[in-house]
């Protein structure tokens, strides 16, 4: 089968591998029908996930079809249309048991598919603990209405539920990238007072414009000036850091008032400054990590009834076969790209 395979650092190519087998009674193997591309997999590119394996198909955010299933799995048949969780978790552990599946201490569990294990850039894939890290697509919803469930929507989603959003709160927003987006429609389903967020892109920030009109947009330079003057207390109730750049984080609790809750959903590629002095007298809250991607079916519910649509999103398609192109148009940003499909023809 074709698959895009990490070879060395800097280097992705479309590679012939054999197609993946059960290798656990709680295994699937899935026919994917369509993949995309995540930031995540350009940091795996490029070197700064120290766990990814050189070797491995890479990609984790894919919809398709159940292939075989091994002998314990109970929740999903074969022919049933899933999305895939972007984290594989055992569900026995302490951590899985209180919800923390980024942290399953199984082997094959947390972020594993696309980084230590083969992932959705291919034809077939194989997913451990299937009975919890497949969801059925319900029949009414799309490939493409699903295809981002299982990774940045997932992210999303936790991001929000974490943040402990109220009607009263002024939200902030840094990043309006693809997850950021999610983070937005997932953060629109708490109905705080406000919502702002802050883009430094003028094509993305055109896309808020276009598609939510209620959204209040700042640029990184006027941030805290609009924080300022639409906050009550001094700064944001709540900040969500999904960019990752240069200076985010910094602008991050800068923004926020004093007590606040700053959620850090970005992954950066070499650390960030924490300057306690600074912050002295802020006293705030930071909740940071990756992903819990338990919630998916819950997503999935949403979106059937409407109240979520990452469709607007997908600005371009390729063929697996020509996911290089895929890439380059992705990694640097060509064609105001927001997010790819990548069918399996």
């Amino acid at each position: 089968m074709l698959a895009c395979t990490y070879k060395k650092q800097g280097i992705f190519e479309l590679t012939e591998k054999n197609r993946p087998q059960l290798l656990d009674s709680k295994d699937a193997i899935v026919k994917v029908t369509m993949s995309s591309i995540c930031s995540s997999d350009l940091h795996i590119k490029h070197g700064f996930v120290p766990k990814a394996i050189p070797g491995i198909t890479v990609g984790h955010e894919m919809v398709g079809i159940v292939e075989e299933l091994g002998a314990d799995v109970k929740n999903i048949k074969i022919g049933d249309r899933v999305t895939v969780n972007v984290e594989t978790f055992c569900g026995e552990c302490f951590f899985c048991k209180n919800g923390f599946v980024n942290n399953c201490i199984n082997k094959n569990g947390g972020w594993a598919i696309g980084c230590r294990i083969d992932g959705a850039q291919a034809e077939y894939i194989r997913v451990p603990f299937a009975n919890q890290c497949l969801n059925k697509i319900p029949e009414t919803v799309s490939d493409k209405q699903a295809l981002f469930v299982g990774d940045i929507l997932a992210t999303g989603f936790w991001a929000a539920r974490i943040s402990e959003i109220k009607k009263e709160d002024t939200v902030l927003i840094i990043g309006a990238g693809p997850t950021g987006i999610c983070t937005l429609l997932c953060v629109m389903l708490k109905n705080p007072k406000k919502i702002i967020i802050c883009e430094k892109d003028k094509t993305r920030r055109d896309f808020i414009k276009k598609h939510y009109p209620q959204i209040i947009i700042t640029t990184p330079e006027n941030c805290l000036e609009i924080t300022n003057k639409e906050c009550e207390h001094g700064g944001a109730d709540v900040v969500l850091e999904v960019a990752g750049g240069e200076n985010t984080f910094e602008l991050a609790w800068r923004a926020a008032r004093p007590n606040a809750i700053v959620t850090v959903v970005a992954l950066y590629n070499k650390p960030m400054i924490l300057p306690l002095p600074e912050m002295y007298g802020k006293n705030l809250i930071f909740k940071t990590g990756g992903v819990d991607g338990c919630n998916c079916e819950e997503i999935l519910s949403l979106i059937e009834q409407g109240k979520i649509d990452t469709t607007p999103l997908i600005t371009h398609e390729y063929k697996l076969q020509n996911i290089e192109k895929a890439y380059d148009l992705f990694e640097n940003k060509k064609e105001n790209v927001i997010k790819i499909v990548i069918v399996n023809s």
